[in-house]
């Protein structure tokens, strides 16, 4: 109910009547001695007390599922990770940790669901993700959740070859005179973005793209002059290849701890603990300098 907004939307998933739905709620509540929903014309919505019994009847459910599955499948069946994962993350690290997970089991379906960390966070508490990898710290989601550090990523300024700034000479306060890539406001890795340009004491251009989108950013860059603030996995194959430039701004922002964040409360499932165990080996190859 509380993902479906109404009564009538979750008995239809549920595939029970209304009035079946109804009367198990009543008996929740009053079990409870507390409401969980408040009513109204719009539907349902989740009181402050609904919140807070969330977060752990989520990944009750959550765990009964995996529960079922076990006894019907056995413990080696056919496995599925939930992995959230952020755009930053999914052009470099994510498609090696499939790599080595599909070498390794030949069993194993990973989903995966991208989008901001608020989403993908809350995905997570409530038991719909496994896991969500990608920098997490700074955001408020992560509050009640564990999060295990993997290795540390920089910021860094890039462009076309071509762009006027890489093949004339360079200038910080040259960087203002042309548009601007940037991750959106509000989240974690633009207040890094926003902090490199305030140590290079330069004002973003008034002409921004602001975006979460990796590929969109970099189609933009490739084919304009502008000029995108990345986190260095996102663009790290690019300036390997040559398809991308580093500006050289003096210094690097550090941008932030990346990360496996997961649900304490739920215990991972067997395809989930494969998971974490080989995003903390690339992620210790990343820090080591041998991959990529």
């Amino acid at each position: 109910m509380a993902r479906q907004g109404s009564l009538a939307r979750a008995a239809d998933v549920l595939a029970v009547s209304q009035p079946a739905m109804s009367k198990t709620l009543k008996e929740l509540e009053d079990l409870l001695e507390t409401r969980l929903f408040a009513r109204s014309k719009a539907g349902l919505s989740l009181t402050e007390a609904g919140r807070a019994f969330l977060r752990y009847a989520g990944p009750s459910v959550q765990a009964l599922r995996e529960g079922v599955s076990s006894l019907r499948g056995g413990e080696y069946a056919a496995g599925l990770v939930r992995i959230g994962v952020l755009s930053t993350v999914e052009s470099l690290l994510l498609p090696e940790v499939m790599r080595r997970l599909h070498q390794r089991h030949s069993a194993l379906t990973v989903s995966v669901l991208t989008g901001p960390s608020a989403h993908l966070l809350s995905q997570l508490r409530v038991g719909d993700l496994d896991l969500v990898v990608g920098r997490m710290t700074e955001s408020p989601e992560i509050h009640g959740l564990s999060f295990e550090h993997l290795y540390s990523e920089s910021m860094t300024l890039v462009a076309r070859p071509e762009h006027p700034l890489v093949v004339g000479p360079f200038t910080r306060d040259a960087v203002s005179d042309y548009p601007l890539v940037l991750p959106l406001a509000g989240t974690s890795i633009r207040k890094h973005a926003d902090s490199l340009f305030i140590q290079c004491a330069i004002a973003p251009s008034q002409q921004r793209l602001e975006t979460l989108s990796v590929a969109l950013s970099r189609r933009y860059t490739l084919s304009s002059d502008a000029l995108w603030i990345a986190p260095l996995d996102a663009v790290r194959l690019d300036l390997a290849n040559g398809d991308l430039c580093e500006l050289d701004l003096g210094l690097r922002e550090p941008g932030g701890s990346v990360g496996i964040s997961s649900n304490a409360s739920l215990p991972l499932s067997l395809a989930a603990q494969w998971a974490v165990d080989v995003l903390r080996e690339v992620g210790r190859a990343y820090h080591e300098g041998s991959y990529p």
